[in-house]
């Protein structure tokens, strides 16, 4: 069953009953592990991080908007399905029960949708409990089945990459005439980003490249939902029973693989009045918005720095106490989009973006994560991934983007966005 209104219209109600089980399940080895072999593309689901989390796959209820009232539409469906469901939850974490998986366009005219997907099967797993779901239109409750370990993932075969829309050259002409904008006074910061085209000589398994990323980057949360595949780094927002979080990073510096100078690089990063700046703006614009939801706030004075394989981020991890009964959804709603991949102020940011940017972000950059049936949940920036190309499982485009400042060196920016593409360029090798 889908639902697609016109962009801004009322979503139609759910008229089926949703039918829930989850049950505990012995899950062996890794949860990516079960996602089955010659299952579409864009019908298998992930957010996973240090072994915990949930995946799905098959497709039990779909839902797309558009527009700028594209997340307001997608919490009416969702709590319109929730209100209909039968659940019977064996388990009681969160994570099981009821649940759906959604991405969202950047921003309010793209031509992408947003999606929420209910999968038909989902093992789960937190602090050594794990779970078996499973969600049908069935008015009795769903057959158990035990899902198995599926087989290796193949790599992708003679894969090529292709500047995209946005080309090197191209984007560092749009940093230098950005940072003009900036030092005249029109705002400031933006966050510009640029794409890279992968084409292989066959489908692209999705298992693969999530595999590759969890393996690699262990404090990402790795994410599948509808073909937008990626490790994110960056936590939108986390609601669980009352607890709000939010990872917030912004200040990037690449690492070169010398342990002894990138510890000078990380202490060199953490002293930089440029990218003090852009992290200060990016940790403003998300306490800012959390503000009206929450009864009290915890906000560091000062930013960590977070090691990655490939880069380091200045980070701070905010912490509140929920006020009223906001989802996460609209929570992450009211923090999109962040100054961390929008700019300071944001609409003087968003207007500089689409004039610069000569490219649809689609689904970079915007919300991807999940939700339950009471609205707790955690959504990501969907960051250092790519999106399948419609139709077409061979081809998906990579995307990497840059805070730039008054500080911004136009060749260092390209280079930073470089650094970002890696993890995507290394998860599509096949060594």
């Amino acid at each position: 069953m889908s639902s697609n209104p016109a962009p801004g219209a009322e979503p139609s109600s759910v008229t089926a009953t949703v039918v829930v089980r989850s049950v505990p399940l012995p899950v062996e080895g890794g949860l990516l592990s079960y996602l089955p072999a010659d299952t579409p593309h864009d019908e298998l689901v992930s957010w996973v991080r240090r072994g915990d989390g949930i995946v799905g796959w098959g497709s039990a209820l779909t839902f797309e908007s558009s527009g700028p009232e594209r997340f307001r539409d997608a919490e009416a469906w969702w709590k319109s399905v929730a209100a209909r469901a039968v659940v019977r939850d064996e388990v009681a974490v969160p994570g099981s029960g009821l649940v759906c998986f959604g991405s969202f366009p950047f921003a309010d005219d793209s031509a992408e949708s947003a999606r929420l997907v209910v999968p038909s099967t989902i093992v789960g797993r937190r602090e050594g409990q794990s779970w078996l779901t499973t969600i049908s239109l069935d008015p009795q409750l769903p057959r158990l089945e035990t899902p198995v370990v599926a087989r290796e993932p193949e790599p992708p075969a003679d894969v090529a990459f292709a500047d995209g829309r946005v080309s090197p050259a191209d984007y560092a002409h749009a940093v230098a005439e950005a940072v003009t904008r900036i030092n005249a006074g029109d705002l400031d910061k933006v966050v510009l980003a640029r794409d890279l085209v992968a084409t292989a000589s066959g489908p692209i398994d999705p298992r693969w490249l999530l595999q590759r990323l969890a393996d690699r980057y262990e404090n990402t949360w790795v994410f599948s939902v509808a073909g937008l595949v990626g490790a994110t780094p960056e936590l939108l927002v986390r609601r669980d029973q009352g607890l709000i979080t939010s990872r917030v990073l912004a200040g990037t510096i690449r690492r070169t693989g010398d342990d002894e100078h990138d510890l000078a690089l990380a202490a060199s990063l953490a002293r930089s009045s440029k990218d003090l700046e852009e992290h200060e703006y990016a940790v403003r614009s998300v306490a800012d918005a959390l503000a009206p939801h929450c009864s009290s706030m915890n906000v560091p004075e000062s930013p960590f720095v977070l090691h990655l394989p490939n880069v380091m981020h200045l980070a701070t991890d905010v912490a509140a106490v929920s006020a009223d009964d906001a989802t996460s959804l609209t929570l992450a709603a009211s923090l999109h989009p962040s100054a961390a991949v929008g700019g300071t102020p944001t609409a003087a940011a968003i207007e500089l973006i689409a004039e610069l940017e000569h490219m649809d972000r689609g689904r970079y950059a915007g919300p991807v994560g999940w939700m339950d049936a009471r609205g707790d949940g955690a959504w990501g920036i969907a960051l250092r991934s790519g999106a399948y190309a419609p139709g077409d499982p061979s081809q998906i485009t990579l995307y990497a983007g840059c805070g730039i400042v008054a500080g911004s060196d136009p060749e260092s920016e390209v280079a930073e966005s470089s650094a970002k593409l890696i993890p995507m360029r290394d998860a599509l090798a096949s060594d």
